[in-house]
């Protein structure tokens, strides 16, 4: 989700956040639970027309289902081979339709209307849970993903660099070192800002 939004005025993008978490979330339990190919084709170019409507490119479309299709790779085959052809065609049909469905909510939803969203879901449980913390703690989560990755690039940058490719504790020290100090300033930033509870 981070760096994903498309930006757009379509009535895709336009449609308050709430509303679009609870139709992803229902799409995906009806893609789950359809049983023709002729359904699940339907309900695959609906999918398209959606993604057509928020005029979402190609790539952008592309690049967001195509890591599901080296799973599929593998799990296709055993499907097949275990439960039948057909199983199998429809199994990757539904993940294939669900996962463009959840696409076309990351590119069409920005982060901050996300967080706005889950806010809004706890604030009737006010009493029992704090909705704004839990909105900073998601917004921290989200953040704190491409630092992690981010550090995990540099640490693999230098191993390589200083010819120690095939070691796991090369990996996995300098990463777990770099993201406690990363914390730890997170955690100061927070104390600076009155967040010290």
């Amino acid at each position: 989700m981070i760096g994903l939004y498309s930006p757009g005025r379509s009535l895709v993008h336009r449609a308050p956040t709430l509303l679009k978490l609870f139709l992803l979330s229902a799409s995906v339990v009806v893609v789950s639970l359809l049983q023709q190919p002729w359904h699940l084709g339907f309900a695959a170019l609906i999918v398209l027309g959606l993604l057509a409507i928020a005029r979402i490119p190609a790539r952008a479309a592309v690049a967001q289902i195509s890591p599901i299709l080296w799973m599929l790779l593998i799990a296709v085959p055993i499907q097949g081979l275990f439960a039948g052809w057909l199983v199998a065609g429809l199994m990757a049909g539904r993940l294939l339709t669900a996962v463009a469905l959840a696409a076309l909510f990351t590119l069409t939803t920005t982060v901050t209307a996300v967080l706005e969203a889950f806010q809004r879901i706890l604030r009737p449980f006010s009493r029992w849970i704090d909705a704004d913390r839990v909105g900073l703690l998601v917004a921290l989560t989200i953040r704190c993903i491409p630092l992690v990755a981010q550090i995990v690039t540099e640490v693999l940058e230098a191993r390589r660099a200083r010819g120690t490719r095939g070691s796991i504790m090369a990996l996995a020290v300098p990463v777990v070192v770099r993201s406690l100090y990363a914390a730890d300033a997170l955690g100061e930033a927070l104390v600076a800002r009155g967040l010290d509870d």
